[in-house]
C-alpha cells in the first residue's frame, strides 16, 4: 500500500474473547468493525441461561463494552444486525434494544437464520464511527448525518441512512408501500423491486446517485427465488448513463434468510459512497473522488456483481462461493477444501489490487452447517496467522448449488481513491 494508516485491532477482557480466531473490533481510518456477539458471559466464556430477552440485552452488553473500551459510546454505532434463530423473536428482542439506544437509533437489519454458534438464540455485530481516525490522521470532529425520507418506509428502531465521513449505510429495506406500511401486493419480483425502490427513494433523498452504491447485500427467504430477483435486479444497475457506459456493478453477497420481519420474501441493504464526506470534511465532486470496481480472472466473474469495489479508504468484497475456476462449477470436497477454495478467492482479488490479507478488517461467514465451523476454523487461521479480522459466521437454511460455505469481506484501502493523497 502506497500510505501509512495503521490499522488499530483490538480486545478488551470486558467483552468475550477466546471464542474464535476474531479480534473484537477492528479500527481503520474513520470506522471501527464490531465482530459478531454472541450473549456469551466474558466472566465465564459461557453461553448466559435465560430467554432471548437475557440473550439480547447481554449481547448488547457486549457490544457496549467493546465501545467503551477504545473511548466510544453507542450513540456513535452506525449500523447493527441482529441475527436470530426465531424471527418471532424480533419483538422481544425490540424490547431490549430500546433501553440501548432511547433516543438516536442507527441502521439496523433483522432476519432470522438457521443457526448461531453455541446455539445462541440472537447474535449482533455492528459498525461504529471513528471520528478520531487512525494514525497517522488527525482527529476530526466529524459529525455524523442520520436522515430519514417519507419516500421510503420508516421506523423507530432504525434510522434509513447514517452517513459519516465518505460512507452511507442504508439499514435493511422491506419491500414495504411508504404510503400504506404493508408489503407490496405481489410475488417476489414485486417486492424485490418495491427493496431496491425504497434505496433509491432514500438515495434521492439525501441527493445521492443509485450508482454511488459500493455494496448491496440480499437476504432471500428461497434461494430459489434468486433468479426472479436477478431479474429486477439488472432493471436497476447499472442505472445511469456513466454506469452504463463503464458497465458498472456494485459487489454483492446473496444470504438465505430462515425468515424475515413481516414474512417478507426479500429484504436488500447497502453500503453508499459518499463524496461529499461529513461537515467538518470539504466537500469532494463525487465523480472525482473515484469508486474504483476491479475484477480478477483469479477468481469467479459474474455478470451481477463486480468482485470488489473500492472507494476512500476501504475496498467491499463480494460473497466468494467455493466455485473451481476450471469448470465453473462448486468445488467437489469436504467442507475444508471448499473454505480454502472461498479464501483463496478472496487472497486473489485482495493480491489484484496489490493488498494483502493482513489489509482485511472484517470477514462474514456463512455455513450450510454450523457443526462445521472448527474445520473451518482450521483451515481459516492458515490464512490469518497472526492478526485476525472481526468476524460475523452464521448458519444459513442453504447455498447456492449445494455449497457448503460461503464468505465476503470488507478491506482497508490506505491508499485511498484519486483524488485523495
Amino acid at each position: 500500500m502506497s500510505d501509512t494508516i495503521i490499522k488499530a485491532a483490538r480486545n478488551t477482557s470486558n467483552a468475550p474473547q477466546g471464542l474464535g480466531p476474531y479480534t473484537q473490533t477492528v479500527a481503520f481510518s474513520h470506522y471501527n468493525n464490531i465482530a459478531a456477539q454472541l450473549p456469551v458471559d466474558p466472566r465465564t466464556g459461557k453461553l448466559i441461561e435465560g430467554d432471548v430477552k437475557m440473550q439480547a440485552r447481554q449481547c448488547l452488553s457486549n457490544i457496549k463494552a467493546i465501545v467503551e473500551s477504545i473511548d466510544h459510546v453507542m450513540d456513535d454505532m452506525v449500523k447493527l444486525t441482529v441475527f436470530l434463530s426465531d424471527i418471532a423473536d424480533l419483538d422481544a428482542v425490540n424490547e431490549v434494544y430500546r433501553e440501548f439506544f432511547p433516543g438516536y437509533v442507527p441502521t439496523r437489519t433483522s432476519l432470522a437464520v438457521a443457526a448461531l454458534p453455541l446455539g445462541a438464540k440472537v447474535q449482533m455485530d455492528a459498525i461504529i464511527s471513528n471520528g478520531e481516525g487512525t494514525y497517522p490522521q488527525a482527529p476530526c470532529a466529524l459529525v455524523k448525518l442520520a436522515r430519514n425520507s417519507n419516500r421510503a418506509p420508516q421506523s423507530a428502531l432504525s434510522t434509513q441512512t447514517v452517513a459519516f465521513s465518505h460512507y452511507n449505510n442504508i439499514g435493511a429495506q422491506l419491500p414495504i408501500d411508504a404510503a400504506s406500511g404493508q408489503l407490496v401486493a405481489g410475488g417476489i419480483k414485486e417486492q424485490a423491486a418495491q427493496c431496491l425502490n425504497n434505496i433509491k427513494a432514500i438515495l434521492e433523498g439525501i441527493d445521492v446517485p443509485f450508482d454511488d452504491i459500493v455494496k448491496v447485500t440480499v437476504y432471500l427467504k428461497n434461494l430459489a427465488d434468486l433468479d426472479a430477483v436477478n431479474e429486477v435486479y439488472t432493471t436497476f444497475f447499472p442505472d445511469s448513463a456513466i454506469a452504463r457506459a463503464a458497465a458498472y456493478l456494485p459487489a454483492r453477497s446473496v444470504i438465505a434468510a430462515s425468515a424475515l420481519p413481516m414474512d417478507a420474501l426479500v429484504q436488500m441493504d447497502a453500503v453508499i459512497s459518499h463524496g461529499d464526506g461529513t461537515p467538518p470534511q470539504l466537500v469532494e465532486d463525487r465523480h472525482n473522488l473515484v469508486i474504483r470496481a476491479r475484477n480478477t480472472d483469479k477468481a469467479p466473474r459474474s455478470p451481477l456483481h463486480t468482485q470488489t469495489v473500492a472507494f476512500s479508504h476501504y475496498n467491499h468484497i463480494a460473497g466468494q462461493l467455493p466455485v473451481d475456476l476450471a469448470t465453473g462449477k462448486i468445488l467437489t470436497g469436504c467442507v475444508k477444501e471448499q473454505t480454502a477454495q472461498c479464501l483463496n478467492h478472496i487472497k486473489a482479488i485482495v493480491e489484484s489490487i496489490d493488498h494483502v490479507m493482513d489489509d482485511i478488517v472484517k470477514v462474514n461467514i456463512q455455513l450450510a452447517r454450523i457443526e462445521d465451523l472448527e474445520a473451518v476454523n482450521a483451515i481459516y487461521t492458515r490464512y490469518f496467522p497472526d492478526y485476525q479480522p472481526a468476524r460475523t459466521v452464521i448458519a444459513v437454511r442453504e447455498l447456492p448449488a449445494g455449497a457448503l460455505i460461503q464468505m465476503d469481506a470488507v478491506m482497508s484501502n490506505a491508499e485511498s481513491t484519486p483524488p485523495q493523497a
